[in-house]
């Protein structure tokens, strides 16, 4: 059996490296312009994920912050704390550059058997009946146009600002989110001396982002602001998520706004899935074929879009919130977040996603 891995990002490399490591041959196309991934790029990633990661797909330990605190905070009450997940000897949270993920599994898989990288321009789709499996992950190709155009989409005219502070060394293992009243700022440390800033900004007026971190920041001792970048935030839920013998997969099927930090995590718990999905099919001892695409389709795609709909509509309400200057999300979250019920409830939930 041969699969065509198609695209060249963080969700196709990981799905590649699942494969092989199953003894599975993989080719993995893409077009002639490889990603150039700015070092102020990042992405968190759950504990239960992370340990999946660690056992399935790839050995993370030494490209990972791990964080054992996560606060929320929020401008209308003065920023006052709204929830905390807090676990004093354990990580609850890792953060990863993702170049170095990136570059790590490239490492990592080019020089396995079972791989190979080859190039293929967007238009071409001559491949297609040279593979048993195609999964595709890259939303320029012809294939994604041609068969993958139906999704739900929402953009929310807002834009993703995200920076290094490099700053004097502490003991940085919590994470901060404020919800301000231009929309959400996250400080996520990735090391003692660095922290990544992700401030998705909702109003139009150009803005100083230098001076937004240092309005905000309150802990640390600011040196440099490094690699500068911004993106359109959009949101989007594929209709369907397979056709023949072609599925989509990551950003394609589900593409979350970044407040939540649940963006790759959707797409890990995607990876496990299908994971569990050829195993008992091997066990079995039956053809790997469509087939489970048909089954990863049908165990995911409805958890997947409740889940997203959940971050949106957590969104909507801190917006409404800071839109009408009100309180009552916030107070309500913080009376709920000092119940440890709901407290590990929200805490499951964020590092499990949903069990439908």
């Amino acid at each position: 059996m041969k699969v065509c891995v198609l695209g060249d990002g963080l969700a196709s490399l990981s799905l590649a490296r699942m494969l092989v490591n199953k003894s599975i041959s993989v080719d993995l196309l893409l077009d002639d312009k490889s990603i150039d991934y700015s070092n102020s790029r990042t992405f968190g990633i759950t504990k239960k994920n992370y340990e999946f990661f660690n056992k399935k797909i790839l050995n993370i330990e030494k490209i990972s912050w791990k964080l054992n605190n996560i606060e929320i905070y929020t401008e209308n009450l003065s920023n006052e704390k709204v929830l905390e997940f807090k676990k004093s000897n354990s990580e609850i949270f890792s953060i990863i550059r993702n170049y170095k993920l990136y570059k790590n599994l490239y490492k990592n898989l080019k020089n396995n058997k079972f791989f190979k990288k080859k190039i293929v321009q967007n238009n071409d789709i001559s491949f297609v009946d040279k593979y048993d499996l195609i999964i595709n992950c890259n939303k320029n190709h012809l294939l994604t146009k041609k068969f993958f155009s139906k999704k739900i989409e929402k953009k929310y005219n807002c834009t993703a600002h995200i920076a290094i502070i490099k700053h004097k060394k502490i003991i940085n293992n919590s994470a901060v989110q404020i919800f301000t009243k231009i929309g959400p700022i996250a400080f996520l440390p990735i090391s003692n001396s660095e922290t990544s800033i992700v401030y998705s900004i909702t109003t139009k007026n150009v803005v100083n982002l230098e001076n937004l971190i240092n309005q905000y920041n309150t802990k640390y001792s600011v040196l440099k602001i490094l690699d500068k970048k911004l993106f359109e935030i959009e949101t989007s839920n594929l209709k369907n998520y397979y056709y023949k013998n072609i599925l989509c997969f990551g950003d394609l099927i589900h593409k979350v706004h970044p407040f939540a930090g649940q963006g790759f995590n959707m797409t890990i718990r995607d990876i496990f899935d299908l994971s569990k999905i050829i195993d008992d099919k091997i066990e079995l001892g039956l053809d790997i074929n469509y087939s489970i695409f048909v089954e990863f389709e049908k165990k995911t795609k409805h958890r997947n879009f409740i889940f997203a709909q959940g971050i949106d509509l957590i969104h909507q309400f801190f917006d409404k919130e800071r839109k009408y200057n009100g309180k009552f999300l916030s107070q309500s979250l913080k009376i709920i977040g000092k119940n440890s019920y709901f407290n590990k409830l929200f805490s499951k939930i964020a590092d499990e996603g949903l069990s439908l």
